[in-house]
């Protein structure tokens, strides 16, 4: 059995994102593993509004700190465990395979929505598209009310 020394966790601000969080958080305690949580920011939210005044810049920086409140919350919820943040911008899954083989983490935490039948095609997943091209172990951890 592997052992697992250096454990990235995928955040968004979802609930059941901070839930996997706290999963991933545990089980690097136990491990006593290098850990780090990666955020990101999904380029294709950052959709200007030339008729109110928004740019594409200013629907980027909301996005930012979106990730920054997230990060302090889960710091909060790491106590004195220390953690590294990355923060990159594109596709999420594509950027979280790449930071995961950059970072040379051994196994991917992560959260899913649960999302089924219409829902589930509409919004796609990234879990599941992530598991499909992962070259390293992935654990999802399902909602605690997973959607109908």
């Amino acid at each position: 059995m592997p052992r697992f020394q250096k454990l990235l966790i995928a955040v968004d601000s979802s609930e059941c994102s901070l839930h996997a969080a706290q999963v991933g958080l545990d089980l690097a305690r136990e491990l006593d593993a290098e850990t780090a949580m990666i955020y990101v920011v999904d380029t294709s939210k950052t959709i200007g509004n030339p008729d109110t005044g928004v740019t594409r810049e200013d629907a980027l920086i909301v996005l930012k700190k979106e990730a920054e409140a997230v990060f302090e919350q889960i710091a909060q919820m790491a106590g004195n465990m220390k953690l590294s943040r990355f923060m990159p911008e594109g596709h999420p899954s594509d950027e979280l395979l790449k930071l995961a083989d950059f970072w040379n983490a051994d196994l991917l935490v992560m959260g899913t929505h649960g999302y089924k039948g219409w829902l589930h095609f509409l919004k796609g997943s990234t879990a599941e598209h992530t598991i499909r091209f992962a070259t390293l172990p992935v654990m999802v951890v399902p909602a605690r009310n997973p959607h109908p």
